[in-house]
């Protein structure tokens, strides 16, 4: 029987590669995940404040109930 010797058995090079090209993929997805989530978050707050800013005008008036309250 031929007996082999001492061939390689693994992945190689190019599956090194590959999953290098992956874990920066990955990164780059995860980078711009907390980006987008980070802006929305402060997008919201933003809103936030401008509904209070608003309310807090609506309150010195006596006009009837806000929209927000008519349901």
């Amino acid at each position: 029987m031929g007996d082999g010797g001492n061939l390689p058995i693994g992945p190689g090079v190019w599956g090194f590669l590959a999953m290098f090209v992956l874990a920066i993929a990955l990164w780059l997805l995860v980078r711009n995940m907390n980006a987008r989530l980070r802006r929305m978050a402060y997008r919201e707050h933003e809103r936030l404040e401008s509904e209070r800013a608003a309310e807090g005008d609506n309150t010195d008036g006596d006009e009837g109930p806000r929209a927000s309250e008519q349901g």
